[in-house]
């Protein structure tokens, strides 16, 4: 059987692991779309704006990282809102 065969019986063979409807499938999503938003908001020169939506944004990965348990999610978002909680403060305290 040759290479090209087995490609088309294994094509779009994947099985779906993260959960559907559930509540961190909510987070996820919601997060994802204010995360979005700080990206727009960025790129068009909206701060401390841009700042708030990407540190909620990040918050709520973190949060679906702990639903999770993953560890890859936790540390890159919590790490994500230091930063973001860094520039926060930076822009209300002054320099």
């Amino acid at each position: 059987m040759g290479i090209r065969k087995k490609l088309e019986e294994k094509k779009y063979d994947i099985d779906k692991i993260t959960p559907l409807h559930d509540l961190s499938w909510y987070i996820k999503w919601i997060s994802s779309l204010i995360i979005l938003c700080g990206m727009m908001s960025t790129s068009i020169g909206i701060h401390p704006l841009n700042l708030w939506f990407h540190f909620i944004g990040v918050c709520g990965w973190f949060v679906v990282g702990m639903l999770w348990h993953d560890r890859a999610l936790i540390v890159l978002n919590i790490v994500g809102a230091c930063i973001f909680a860094m520039g926060l403060l930076k822009y209300y305290l002054g320099n």
